[in-house]
């Protein structure tokens, strides 16, 4: 078991903690529950869905790298596919808090770069802030996607984002989680190479900047992230952010990135190279190759 999991795991009642040993401990476990491991989770507890996924925030927010606020959220999201992804809060000392990553935006995005293509229900250990739920609303389930935190109803977005400003307003058809594929020639050393597929897999029907980073780790392990950009522009989740929020949930650390490559487009109308270099540097990482995204 993963050490940042122990004391969350000490204090869960015991039939639970009986039915995640296995799952926890299993070396391959990287926050994420698949379909099967949720039905057997349900089976042993007797918890319903609902209940069962209140009952592991604990060790979603155990994920948490609050290293300025000291303040652990903790959110899981649930896809259609019935697979649950863990996500928590990120911030990252010496980068401006503009470059933090809030516990649903890890959530969501987790599961979107494990290849889910559209949730149901988003599970928080606290209420949800404006910046989550503009966030949430760039999503393929739209509104009607379920908000469930501890001691609560379960409410909808649209309970919690009322007359939303979203894609649909600005007659955008492509939302983030919808598969896509823009076409970048993929050439390159293998780390170039992830960083196009990833901005292949980008989200930006506003400004068409789409973008990637792939990340080698101290350990070796390459790790990408894409561009998801936001209806209101300032909840847009850089790529770095995204490849560091699945580096965190692989329980690797965020200060063992040793080289990354981001691809974007060439005099793109927004440019991820100067904050990806900052934040890079405030981890400890000074080598990052830009490449440009090219059409086969």
């Amino acid at each position: 078991m993963h050490p940042r999991f122990l004391a969350a795991f000490d204090a869960l009642p015991s039939t639970l903690q009986t039915a995640l040993r296995p799952i926890l401990d299993d070396p391959d476990f990287h926050a994420v529950l698949t379909a099967t491991q949720v039905a057997n989770l349900q089976q042993q507890t007797q918890l319903d869905t609902d209940n069962l996924a209140l009952a592991l925030l604990p060790l979603a927010a155990a994920c948490a790298v609050a290293t300025v606020s000291h303040f652990n959220v903790g959110a899981i999201a649930r896809g259609i596919s019935g697979n649950w992804y863990f996500g928590a809060n990120m911030e990252f000392v010496g980068a401006p808090l503009q470059q933090t990553v809030h516990a649903e935006q890890s959530a969501i995005t987790h599961a979107w770069l494990r290849g889910e293509r559209r949730l149901e229900t988003i599970t928080v250990n606290y209420t949800p802030c404006g910046h989550c739920r503009q966030f949430m609303n760039e999503l393929n389930s739209g509104t009607a996607i379920r908000i469930s935190l501890p001691q609560r109803a379960i409410s909808t977005l649209a309970d919690y984002l009322p007359d939303a400003f979203g894609p649909r307003d600005l007659a955008i058809t492509e939302l983030l989680m919808d598969e896509v594929d823009h076409g970048y020639r993929a050439e390159g050393d293998a780390l170039v190479q992830a960083a196009v597929a990833a901005a292949n897999a980008s989200h930006a029907p506003y400004s068409q900047s789409h973008s990637g980073v792939a990340l080698i780790t101290a350990s070796g392990r390459t790790i990408t992230g894409r561009y998801a950009e936001n209806a209101a522009f300032n909840p847009s989740l850089p790529p770095l952010q995204a490849a560091l929020i699945l580096l965190n949930m692989h329980g690797e650390a965020c200060d063992q990135v040793k080289s990354a490559v981001l691809a974007e487009v060439k005099d793109a109308t927004l440019s991820q190279f100067a904050a990806t270099q900052a934040t890079l540097k405030a981890l400890g990482c000074n080598e990052l190759l830009q490449v440009e995204l090219h059409k086969a």
